[in-house]
């Protein structure tokens, strides 16, 4: 996903800022681990190490809680394998970043017979947009904060990214900030508020654009890919419930090749044909 490539790029360059944040520890010797672990059984293309003088720390990005293997066992698997590898204290960290009511995003362990295995959890829209908008490299974060006034936060945000001076990151913040954005605000309030020609011009956003992440963004054969996502949604749904009523099937066709992603994800944790009809509410608002 294209979230996962935003959040390794603000860990890589960023790292003591989502130290301090995700750790509460001010640490000046850091080293990105680029080494993913893609052995079998663990494939982990979203996954950010680093390395500190005393321990690894491992972040995990979600946009939501559907995992196979579940995450918790997920989890079990990297701390086994980062142990052996490298044999010192390990901190694990998920952060849930796009609102969602599944009780899976408060599970923060693994029990099992005669194994428990803990990680931290940090859900973002119950973080104090404060300590985001304080800090230029954490800004992208910020939209998708605690707030009474998700509009005004945006504008905040907004703001905020146009304070920075230095033009480079300007440019590659306030592309990570839009994209980010895009996880729970209407992209022509996002158009309203950042200038779109200087996320064109971001580091980031040639690297989607290189991997072949749309988002909704781009032009091209984003016909094609959004009518493949539907037929893949309606497989999925199919095999789950059986047949999906028409009107439910229209309510799909209208949704973007982003909230197809993600309700690809999302119906794995859809217990009922309801859970569908809810899903479709929220995210055609």
């Amino acid at each position: 996903m294209a979230y996962d490539n935003i959040c390794k790029y603000l860990a890589e360059n960023y790292p003591g800022d989502l130290v301090k944040w995700l750790h509460d520890i001010e640490v000046t010797e850091i080293s990105v681990l680029k080494t993913e672990l893609n052995t079998e059984p663990i494939h982990a293309d979203s996954l950010t190490l680093l390395q500190t003088p005393n321990q690894i720390l491992q972040w995990e990005f979600q946009t939501l809680p559907a995992s196979k293997p579940s995450l918790p066992l997920r989890m079990l698997k990297y701390w086994v394998r980062l142990k052996e590898k490298y044999d010192c204290p390990i901190e694990q960290v998920v952060i849930f970043l796009k609102f969602t009511r599944s009780q899976k995003v408060y599970t923060n362990q693994l029990v099992d017979t005669n194994t428990s295995h803990r990680y931290q959890v940090i859900r973002m829209w119950e973080q104090d947009p404060e300590q985001f908008l304080a800090n230029p490299a954490l800004l992208p974060f910020a939209p998708l904060a605690l707030s009474e006034s998700p509009t005004r936060l945006l504008e905040q945000v907004a703001a905020a990214v146009d304070r920075i001076e230095e033009p480079l990151a300007f440019t590659n913040i306030s592309a990570c900030t839009q994209l980010l954005a895009g996880l729970r605000f209407d992209q022509r309030l996002i158009t309203e508020l950042f200038p779109e020609d200087v996320m064109q011009e971001s580091v980031i956003y040639q690297k989607i654009i290189q991997k072949g992440h749309k988002l909704g963004l781009l032009e091209g054969k984003r016909e094609g890919r959004q009518e493949e996502g539907y037929s893949i949604v309606i497989r999925q749904l199919t095999r789950r419930f059986g047949s999906v009523e028409n009107q439910l099937q229209q309510g799909i066709q209208k949704l973007s090749i982003a909230q197809l992603e993600e309700l690809s994800e999302a119906l794995l944790d859809f217990e009922t044909i309801t859970d569908l009809t809810v899903w479709l509410a929220e995210h055609q608002q």
